[in-house]
């Protein structure tokens, strides 16, 4: 039987917890302020992330969240971000994954995306 994923979302900017475990930066963009050090991360995978037209038309705006997750979905399906997704299904297989993101509103931003379609 195999064991289903354990990823979740959080905000880089907030300190690691033991219960993380691996934590991989999805932005394409590293965080204003943070150093790595106090990331933390395991991993920056930026190939994951939203092209630039794409991050820039949502601007995180909540009324865009449902469009952009449909364009986002499109985006995956490209050879780079389908590789990138396939490296994140491979951490989540048999341990738990923290998606680490730099926006202020987590549940509304590709790291959320991503954990909705690793959890399944």
């Amino acid at each position: 039987m195999t064991k289903k994923p354990d990823v979740r979302v959080r905000r880089v900017y907030e300190g690691a917890e033991e219960q993380d475990g691996v934590r991989v930066l999805v932005d394409r963009i590293w965080p204003r302020g943070m150093t790595k050090a106090k990331a933390a991360l395991d991993e920056w995978c930026k190939d994951v992330a939203p092209s630039t037209e794409l991050r820039k038309w949502y601007s995180h705006d909540p009324a865009k969240f449902s469009e952009f997750t449909h364009r986002y979905r499109t985006e995956l399906k490209q050879v780079e971000r389908g590789k990138a997704l396939q490296h994140l299904r491979d951490l989540a297989a048999d341990k738990r994954l923290t998606l680490l993101t730099g926006t202020k509103e987590p549940d509304i931003s590709e790291a959320a995306v991503l954990a909705d379609i690793l959890n399944r």
